[in-house]
């Protein structure tokens, strides 16, 4: 199999992810700030990363890092705040 295989196979998988997140979110079956939502951006948002890298769509590649960056922050911003409140 060639890459291209391989990037798409990437890419869809990343949509899927970011799919099932935002469900998931509107069905009330997570919250917005829970780390398996967040977890779910993370992974889709660089799978697609990578694949708009292979493709060259710079644009894109642009909105999912950025996706994932604000992704990770939600993740350590919600870390910080439950070891606070456990003390």
């Amino acid at each position: 199999m060639n890459n291209q295989f391989w990037f798409d196979a990437v890419g869809w998988l990343g949509a899927a992810a970011l799919l099932v997140a935002y469900a998931m979110v509107s069905s009330r079956r997570l919250e917005g700030h829970s780390p398996v939502f967040q977890f779910l951006n993370v992974g889709g948002s660089l799978l697609l990363a990578a694949n708009t890298i292979f493709y060259g769509s710079y644009p894109s590649t642009f909105v999912n890092v950025i996706w994932a960056a604000i992704a990770v922050f939600s993740i350590a911003t919600h870390k910080r705040i439950s070891s606070r409140q456990q003390r």
